[in-house]
């Protein structure tokens, strides 16, 4: 897990370029290592954190023959691959995944990436051809970032790498736009700095310096990838926990210390008992076996605090964690930074989870295995529940999504009618919705192609929906949030349920394998039951790792941002709405009308001031 810097021009500029990589020190404090061609056509640059192969041969940018390599992430399958490699005669020189990235590129070309299983971000520049190859792993887990113009081309892990060689700095015509659609930007190449585009995930591209154009290619589309399940749910269940079993020990690989981050619920506990699991019952060449390392952030007082759960489970597996205390006072001190490093605007702070990573760095520890990407692919939230109406009109599997929903939101699916009663609604009307869906096909003919050969016809309603979240909306816009949280520490994040091959499987399942027996995620707590507390596969409960807004601005926050929106900055910024930010505060802090949803939209209100301050004034 580094950071990667490139420019292809004529003659750039290497003492700029070099203070440019320095702006990634934070991703790659280990090192650094910047390579130039003989013509002074193009600079490559890398910021080491070591990993895997901690000696000098661990050390980028590798030039083997006519290429030369940058690489940001890991190949957790790389033992794997150098084995297939060595058959076919390639020797090797180190014991890095880097190696084994740029002999299987040498050996397979773009054929290589369906090989890989891992998260990356990674160029390879060929010296006979002057052609770049730029690719980003399947999901978007690594970011890219690239500019051009007429004499550069660019790219990098941050923009804040690229913005010295642009002629003029300034945030995106399309600004406003993606302050209100915060959740969706991140899937689209928009960026809010003019100029600067984010490379597609599951692409490759190649940028060709004589005619200063990129093609990019999709090598990778989950539809394209879905997979045959067993059809009995028990046989489902097996073969989900043995891919899972095997996405975490391969993400084990490491020459240094892991952690977790914690909370106490399925995900992350199905994780790190997975890991500990595989400690005591499977072998494997790199799996370290120093993985002991819980870190738990707790909100003393708030309804986010998971911290009896956490102890659930850490008492279950014997181990010791550590529990964080968020300290919000100190945090707000430190904002500017957060968001120079963070880059980009969130609905809610990058505190609690920054402070998470922040502890991990303090004591040693470079990977957190992380238990991301379940939510969205299997519901987690019940977000889609409902869709799952149009995929049945069984009175059974009615009840089953009622009470599901009920389970999860008691409070929100309320009636005065009976049960039977409402389901007997609930079937009429989507039997009805259904009707009016095959008559409107039946008057627009181009409906039809749609619908029978689209992604509905191959998923299902209720997981074209989870799709849209997990590759369009929710969990693009986390997995950037997440990286930038970990990296400003030099923390990389390992995530074993978004393994390939377990995303394929689960956009495969129907969803009568993720919502069953009033729960949602079945099939994972089916898989993972026998290694974790009873009370933790079984917890119902979903409480998502925010920030504590209301609580804070009301309280330790309350005078920071006060001062804030009543600053002459403030007042003058295009970036702010005074009067809109006034009204808020004064119903937060004045009134007890104020909710947690208030808190988010006031953050809001406010979050583009600081980033134009913190971020866009300074890089």
């Amino acid at each position: 897990m580094c950071g990667i810097l490139g420019v292809v021009g004529d003659k750039p500029d290497e003492n700029l370029f070099k203070t440019a990589l320095s702006r990634l020190e934070h991703r790659g404090p280990d090192g650094f290592g910047i390579w130039r061609d003989a013509e002074n056509r193009i600079i490559i640059g890398h910021r080491r954190l070591s990993i895997i192969d901690l000696s000098e041969g661990g050390k980028q940018p590798i030039e083997i023959g006519n290429y030369v390599l940058t690489f940001n992430g890991e190949i957790y399958n790389y033992i794997e691959l150098r084995k297939i490699l060595q058959a076919k005669g390639h020797r090797f020189t180190t014991e890095s995944d880097a190696e084994v990235l740029l002999k299987s590129f040498i050996e397979w070309k773009e054929k290589c990436l369906g090989r890989f299983n891992g998260m990356w971000s990674f160029v390879i520049y060929n010296k006979s051809t002057g052609e770049v190859f730029l690719s980003r792993d399947r999901f978007g887990k690594k970011p890219l970032f690239y500019f051009q113009n007429k004499d550069l081309f660019v790219f990098a892990s941050e923009m804040k790498a690229i913005t010295p060689f642009m002629d003029r700095v300034e945030a995106s015509p399309d600004f406003q736009w993606m302050i209100k659609n915060y959740s969706l930007y991140e899937a689209t190449d928009k960026c809010l700095i003019n100029g600067i585009k984010r490379f597609p995930a599951g692409h490759y591209g190649i940028y060709n310096s004589q005619k200063h154009k990129i093609t990019f290619h999709k090598y990778w589309d989950t539809l394209e990838n879905l997979v045959s399940v067993p059809k009995r749910y028990e046989d489902q269940v097996e073969q989900y926990r043995d891919l899972f079993i095997d996405a975490c020990k391969i993400r084990m690989r490491s020459d240094v210390s892991i952690g977790t981050a914690l909370s106490g619920g399925l995900d992350s506990s199905g994780v790190i008992c997975t890991m500990a699991h595989i400690g005591k019952n499977v072998i494997d060449e790199k799996a370290t076996q120093d993985w002991q390392h819980a870190y738990v952030a707790c909100f003393p007082g708030s309804f986010l605090d998971e911290r009896m759960y956490a102890e659930k489970v850490v008492s279950h597996l014997g181990i010791n964690a550590t529990y964080l205390s968020i300290n919000p006072e100190a945090g707000i001190e430190r904002l500017n930074d957060y968001f120079y490093y963070f880059e980009e605007i969130y609905d809610t702070s990058p505190i609690p989870m920054s402070n998470v990573y922040q502890a991990m760095a303090h004591n040693g520890i470079k990977v957190s295995i992380d238990g991301h990407g379940v939510d969205e692919s299997f519901s987690g939230y019940g977000k889609s529940l409902f869709e799952a109406f149009l995929d049945t009109c069984r009175p059974k599997e009615i009840k089953e999504i009622i009470n599901t929903y009920r389970e999860l939101h008691p409070v929100e699916l309320t009636t005065s009618d009976s049960s039977s009663d409402l389901i007997m609604y609930l079937e009429y009307m989507f039997k009805r919705r259904k009707t009016v869906l095959r008559n409107l096909i039946k008057k627009i003919p181009v409906l039809t192609s749609l619908i029978q050969n689209g992604p509905i016809e191959k998923l299902g309603n209720f997981n074209y929906n989870l799709f849209l979240l997990f590759h369009q909306s929710v969990l693009p816009t986390l997995l950037r949030n997440y990286d930038r949280y970990s990296m400003m520490h030099g923390v990389e994040i390992r995530m074993p349920f978004m393994d390939h091959r377990l995303i394929s499987m689960a956009f495969s399942l129907p969803w009568q394998s993720k919502i069953r027996n009033g729960y949602t995620k079945s099939i994972i707590r089916d898989a993972l039951k026998d290694f974790m507390p009873a009370e933790i596969a079984w917890r119902k409960q979903k409480i998502g790792f925010q920030t504590p807004v209301l609580e804070y601005i009301r309280g330790p926050w309350k005078n920071f941002f006060s001062d804030t929106i009543h600053s002459d900055g403030f007042r003058n910024s295009s970036f702010s709405d005074p009067a809109a930010s006034s009204i808020l505060f004064k119903k937060i802090t004045q009134t007890d009308k104020a909710n947690y949803f208030d808190g988010r939209k006031f953050w809001m209100e406010v979050v583009p001031y600081l980033w134009e301050q913190a971020f866009l004034k300074k890089i």
